[in-house]
């Protein structure tokens, strides 16, 4: 496992919290409910009483952060930024495999598939409140989708499946899917034609 990267801004802010703390004090960062749709990431003081067996070190400039096992193959790629902007500054932290673990690029298609759907575009539909699972991939080559939430019944939901996400799966995956397809039963109006 490489280090988590930590920005040199948002390192300075690390150091200088810990300066106020006892003696010994680190941080640690953690995923909560990891490889869900829930995931959450954290960091929080880890004073030397909580350090497990089992937890992994990463050195830094002044300060360790420890990352539990559990946690750490969800927290691959992740990085921690110190931001300041006009409204004050804050800790960002972006893990994009918290949700889900990496696959490795000799996976089957389906599990590659998979994973771009949970980490890349599940993400930009939660913003509309929507999401997509995948239910399979034929034998033709097409991604076999189910629309949830808010997309369920949205009047742009074919817009999005062939503009937004049909686009960008065959664009990932262009010698292995031919497209996607849409299971889902939308609720049509009374007065729509198809």
């Amino acid at each position: 496992m490489e280090q988590i990267t930590i920005s040199e801004a948002a390192q300075a802010h690390f150091r200088k919290l810990l300066d106020t703390q006892e003696e010994g004090t680190n941080i640690r960062i953690f995923v909560v409910n990891p490889g869900t749709p829930n995931a959450e990431c954290g960091v929080s003081y880890c004073p030397p009483s909580a350090v497990e067996e089992s937890d992994i070190e990463m050195k830094y400039d002044g300060f360790s952060a420890f990352v539990d096992e559990i946690s750490l193959p969800f927290l691959e790629e992740a990085e921690i930024d110190y931001v300041t902007e006009e409204l004050g500054a804050q800790l960002t932290l972006k893990a994009p495999n918290a949700k889900m673990r990496k696959v490795a690029d000799d996976a089957p298609l389906i599990e590659r598939v998979e994973y771009v759907i949970q980490t890349q575009i599940n993400p930009q539909l939660a913003s509309h409140g929507g999401r997509i699972t995948l239910i399979e991939i034929t034998e033709d080559g097409y991604a076999v989708l189910q629309f949830g939430g808010g997309c369920n019944g949205c009047s742009m939901v074919d817009v999005t499946l062939k503009d937004g996400v049909e686009k960008q799966l065959v664009g990932l995956f262009p010698n292995e899917l031919k497209g996607a397809k849409d299971v889902t039963e939308h609720q049509r109006g009374e007065h729509s034609y198809y």
